[in-house]
């Protein structure tokens, strides 16, 4: 790499009283970093889905239309994490993982505020294409800072802490858009629809991420070598089997990373095929949710953002039980833990299909969304989802990590990536919106119950791969 993207030099150890105090202290400031840095890269990811519905409102884009301007994103972002990953193994984190986030903050708010970035879908295609593209450059910075800050043992615990940021990002655009509803009702008088807010839900967002990229610059480190630290493996003296202190602290060439320990690596190729289906449920909610809900479930603006939030908020507990349901319960057995999660999602998708919407003449008896025993039950399904999905995701880019060596990790997780979002995200974004314009929101849902289906059968492959790739490693290295 070049100029400040290049990795921190390694500086002289310190002295051995201020090593243990210095590794705490830093590793809590390190965390804070790569937690409040991708939840801020999540407060332009997902805003776009909330802005759809009042584009649609407004007549400017239809659904087939803007699933077509959503595979950018999908494309993007999924080349981006895989190749971005492979720079980030070699790159200075502290600089690269706040450089992405100000781009991707700068495309949403050029959206939001530049008539002329959404005068049509090759324009707004460039737009998310690019703003994808930064994106990119999130996920693989941390996943590399986490493996050089925490061992094996403890990292399955911090990784599902970690992956909580998605969640707390993703809940701030829901967020701003009830904030600009409000705003618009003091200034108007009247009750804010989408199609009078979709500007803000692009450029409020942006303009956050952009303030957001300064602290984290500040409280990023790269390796703990760079600030006079030894390998996290000797710190806490937990080493994985085939560890070897000389492979394991050399950069690898771009040929070793690749070929070695990505493409060679088969149980990798399992997770990642599983991951394409676990996406297309993820944003096959997560983007069309806002749209379904207001068209067949009748919820106004309002409860739209709120049922978007909920979905968020719910993933946080989700996230965390799942981490300890593998470490504490499953020992370690990523796959099977997977497996039960994505069955209960899949089962709750299938719910929210079949409960039915409370007819339009019936919609007067209820004053809120709350009082009404079809709405509530569609928020408890879409907190449901929300609780469940994100254990799969976390537990996937987990496995990849584990997977390869350290210096290797980002590219490993970025391969999985790349199947989630060129398979999964392309699907849920083109495939749901061409199949609910041409066939109505039942073939929607056929879809994406049908990759439910198709996740829940890869995700027993990769329970049975697993068990295969530990007994392997258990006879090789005698445990």
């Amino acid at each position: 790499m070049f100029g400040p993207f290049k990795n921190a030099p390694h500086k002289p150890p310190l002295q051995a009283d201020k090593v243990d105090p210095t590794y705490r202290s830093l590793r809590y400031q390190v965390f804070l970093g790569i937690f409040f840095g991708y939840a801020a890269y999540y407060f332009t990811r997902s805003n776009f889905d909330l802005a759809q519905k009042g584009l649609i409102e407004a007549g400017l884009y239809t659904k087939t239309q803007l699933g077509i301007i959503g595979t950018g994103m999908g494309l993007a972002y999924g080349l981006s994490k895989f190749f971005m990953a492979s720079l980030s193994d070699r790159s200075n984190p502290k600089v690269f993982l706040p450089t992405g986030l100000l781009l991707s903050g700068l495309c949403m708010t050029l959206m939001g505020l530049a008539p002329w970035a959404t005068s049509s879908v090759a324009v707004m295609f460039v737009f998310i294409f690019l703003n994808s593209w930064f994106q990119g450059m999130g996920w693989p910075a941390c996943g590399r800072t986490m493996v050089h800050w925490w061992s094996s043992r403890e990292r399955g615990s911090v990784v599902s802490v970690w992956n909580c940021a998605h969640n707390v990002g993703g809940m701030v655009p829901g967020m701003m858009v009830l904030l600009a509803g409000a705003l618009y009702f003091s200034q108007h008088g009247v009750q804010a629809s989408a199609k009078d807010i979709w500007h803000q839900a692009l450029y409020y967002p942006g303009i956050l991420a952009m303030l957001m990229a300064v602290p984290v610059f500040l409280v990023m480190k790269d390796t703990p070598q760079s600030c006079g630290l030894p390998p996290i493996e000797k710190w806490r003296n937990d080493y994985p089997p085939n560890y070897d202190e000389k492979t394991y602290e050399h950069n690898l060439s771009t040929k070793e990373i690749f070929i070695t320990h990505v493409l060679k690596n088969k149980l990798l190729w399992a997770i990642a095929l599983a991951n394409v289906f676990v996406y297309l449920i993820r944003y096959g909610v997560l983007k069309w949710s806002p749209v379904y809900l207001g068209e067949v479930k009748h919820f106004n603006i309002k409860g739209t953002a709120w049922a978007y939030t909920l979905y968020e908020l719910a993933a946080i507990p989700g996230t965390l039980l799942c981490g300890f349901v593998s470490d504490k319960i499953f020992k370690g057995k990523r796959g099977l833990t997977g497996l039960i999660f994505m069955s209960l999602t899949t089962l709750a998708v299938l719910a929210l299909w079949l409960n039915p919407a409370t007819p339009k003449d019936q919609l007067a008896h209820y004053v809120h969304w709350y009082n009404n025993p079809h709405q509530l039950l569609d928020f408890i399904l879409m907190t449901t989802i929300g609780f469940l999905i994100y254990g799969p995701v976390m537990l996937i880019g987990l496995h990849a990590l584990e997977l390869a060596p350290k210096k290797a990790a980002g590219t490993a997780a970025g391969f999985t990536g790349l199947f989630g979002y060129l398979g999964g995200t392309v699907s849920a974004s083109a495939l749901i919106g061409f199949v609910a314009d041409r066939f109505g929101w039942d073939g929607g849902f056929y879809v994406m119950v049908g990759g439910g289906v198709c996740a829940v059968v890869l995700m027993l492959v990769v329970m049975l791969a697993e068990n295969k790739h530990k007994a392997s490693l258990s006879d090789h290295y005698g445990e």
